[in-house]
């Protein structure tokens, strides 16, 4: 992944060199690199501080496959109140 951004960036570059595009594409990187630590911290710290996960895609396939099992379980229980 670190080399397929590394040539994306290059080729932007070369695109468009100029010091304001250079600029601009290390904010643009910095930015979303800073939205993903801040991502990792806030699940880590807030939401399931017992689980470490190898990225954001496994922590929403984590989610959904306790959500299914969580509505499977709900649909199994009888229905008491009737």
């Amino acid at each position: 992944m670190l080399l397929t951004g590394s040539l994306a960036a290059i080729l932007v570059i070369a695109q468009a060199p100029s010091l304001t595009m250079a600029l601009l594409l290390a904010i643009c990187v910095w930015g979303f690199c800073r939205a993903y630590y801040f991502a990792f911290y806030v699940i880590e710290h807030y939401i399931d501080p017992g689980y470490k996960y190898a990225g954001l895609i496994d922590f929403f396939r984590n989610g959904l496959r306790r959500s299914s099992k969580v509505n499977l379980a709900n649909e199994q229980e009888p229905n008491s109140k009737l």
